[in-house]
């Protein structure tokens, strides 16, 4: 019995209890959904299998103290199939012990789910876009791009995994200052000057303007010979040659960006660019929509969002004094394109951003209310923090490619993309995190990707030792897995699908990473504790062959009922396990 069917019968039980007029004056409005009844693993496992503090929670309305409410639940539990005993302790508590067979019907559930058990529809119905990385394609991918990507696509993994319709988006700031800089750090590359000072430097920008000049030189242009245009200052500006290097290294920076996205398992179903935003006219209509509904005002030669309308600490402006338009005016015509687009328009806009932009969210969140959404709920902003990259206890800070920084390359060549996309999914993105490149290169149970990965290589040795021995799923009694080491495995399974769906309701993707890890290590402790095949099926002394050895096994070996359903439950795990990866991207090796 999972805790969620626990909750389920908790509920009933109240309702009944309140029909009788046992439940003090608690009204029938007031019985809780199941959903909402926390069931719990003790802490010391010698008071249940499970716990609940309900009664506490009811008390009050029922007009009687906890534990005279507490009791008269308890009374009415130790009926329920599949419970072997109730007990009330402290001021209400309930502590709960099923029968060893109800316990273990969790196996049977993984093991006809596969790994899909746990995946459920309480989302179904919304379409969620989903954009994360989303870095300039001045450069290649840093570390906390890579955080991103390794968050984002479990993220929408999960969230599908709770019946979501997830729409992947990557966008890319192709529009605006940060491209002329990058053109222009190109120019001054290839001709051996110094790059600008607000410019991009590492050899990767050597390399990308090499590229560029022999892509002319094959079309038949001489890139360099093309009209140049110096300022005052020596700044390059806007000139044949300086849009000859824009037009053929932004393309070059994609390709490289979305290679590096495919090599560490993220696919994206739209990649949108935030120039087909001007070139179709959609800025233009979303501030023509504001202006429409008295949302824009003119000030000092400039244009206005009266966005403080809509809680903002301030207005905004949005076509600057020089004509150009500001950043906020390409996110506000984004933001409606993404609810109004013909394909997959969405009823939730996910923006995940780095650290450097929690001052962009009451901006946002205006933008949301003034087309008439509701902030928070059609709207979601997640913010993540900073990723430190350790190697031999001191911080790596330097690429050979992009200079001051740690890219995607650097971390898979350093560590591998299993490696990467756990570390970087396991903790909450709300913090920062250090990565230690020698604990995750290491085989080691302190390295938590191999410590996962390890128990279901070893699930898989158990199923081939368990194959030449003869044991067979079939022979399988569940309700002799009733030692407290297979207890602690049944109870670690059937909490999986509230994980899962509070890692859904939550944008969490690091509690399924913990709760593998929680998984993996009941499971190596029942594994040490408990035998699957019995030693006489696996001394070679004894071991029989064919149909001899099938007789012993199944006839005469009083073993093998028990051996069997822990080969069961071995399996049930394995699934888990592989499910639980899959979520995260991460591989599920049957040996190491």
């Amino acid at each position: 019995m999972s805790p969620e069917a626990l909750a389920e019968v908790i509920a009933q039980t109240i309702t009944e209890l309140v029909e009788s007029g046992k439940a003090g004056s608690l009204a029938q409005e007031a019985i809780p959904e199941a959903a909402s009844i926390n069931v719990a693993r003790p802490k010391d496992r010698s008071h249940g299998d499970w716990a609940t503090n309900v009664a506490m929670q009811l008390a009050r309305k029922a007009g009687v103290q906890p534990g005279q409410l507490a009791n008269a639940l308890a009374e009415g539990l130790q009926s329920a199939q599949g419970i072997s005993s109730v007990e009330v302790a402290g001021p209400g508590f309930i502590n709960i012990v099923l029968d060893s067979a109800s316990a273990a019907a969790v196996v049977d559930t993984v093991l006809e789910q596969g790994d899909a058990f746990g995946h459920n529809d309480h989302l179904g119905g919304h379409t969620l876009n989903l954009e994360f990385v989303s870095a300039n394609p001045t450069g290649p991918i840093h570390i906390g791009g890579t955080r991103w990507a390794a968050v984002g696509d479990s993220m929408a993994r999960i969230l599908q995994a709770n019946g979501a319709e997830v729409v992947r988006e990557y966008y890319f700031n192709d529009h605006g200052e940060q491209i002329d800089r990058f053109a222009k750090s190109l120019v001054a590359a290839a001709h051996h000057e110094q790059v600008p000072a607000d410019g991009y430097k590492g050899a990767y920008i050597d390399e990308i303007a090499a590229r560029v000049i022999d892509e002319a030189k094959a079309d038949g242009v001489d890139a360099l010979a093309l009209p140049r245009v110096r300022d005052e200052q020596g700044d390059e500006g806007a000139s044949e040659q300086r849009e000859e290097f824009r037009k053929r290294a932004v393309p070059m920076m994609f390709a490289e960006i979305q290679d590096s996205m495919k090599e560490f398992r993220v696919d994206f179903d739209v990649w949108f660019h935030e120039n087909s935003l001007y070139e179709s006219g959609e800025v233009e209509r979303a501030i023509n929509e504001l202006r429409e509904q008295g949302d824009i005002f003119e000030k000092d030669g400039a244009t206005w969002f009266a966005s403080t309308k809509y809680g903002d600490d301030k207005d905004r402006v949005i076509i600057k004094s020089d004509g150009h338009a500001a950043y906020i005016a390409g996110d506000i015509a984004y933001y409606l394109n993404k609810r109004r687009r013909a394909d997959h328009p969405c009823d939730v806009a996910i923006y995940m951003l780095g650290a450097d932009h929690h001052g962009y969210i009451g901006r946002m969140m205006a933008v949301c209310a003034a087309f008439g959404d509701t902030p928070e709920v059609n709207m979601q902003i997640l913010i993540g923090q900073m990723v430190n990259v350790m190697k031999d206890g001191k911080a790596v800070r330097m690429s050979k490619r992009a200079g001051n920084v740690v890219t995607i390359d650097d971390l898979l060549e350093a560590i591998g993309v299993d490696a990467s996309r756990y570390s970087l999914a396991r903790t909450d993105y709300h913090q920062s995190v250090d990565i230690d490149l020698n604990l995750l290169a290491s085989h080691t149970n302190e390295n938590p990707v191999y410590y996962v990965q390890y128990a279901h290589a070893r699930s898989c040795n158990v199923d081939r030792n368990a194959e030449q021995a003869g044991i067979r799923i079939a022979d399988a009694d569940l309700s002799l897995l009733d030692t407290p080491a297979d207890g602690e495995v049944l109870a670690a399974l059937a909490m999986y699908p509230n994980v899962l769906q509070m890692a859904g309701d939550h944008r969490a993707p690091h509690r399924i990473a913990h709760y593998l890890e929680d998984l993996a290590s009941a499971y190596h402790k029942w594994y040490n504790a408990e035998r699957v095949v019995p030693m006489e099926l696996t001394d070679p002394e004894s071991r029989l062959k064919g149909e001899e050895r099938d007789a012993l096994s199944v006839a005469k070996n009083p073993e093998t009922p028990r051996a069997a359903a822990r080969l069961k439950l071995n399996d049930a795990v394995q699934h888990v396990i592989a499910g639980g990866l899959k979520l995260l991207g991460v591989s599920a090796p049957d040996k190491m």
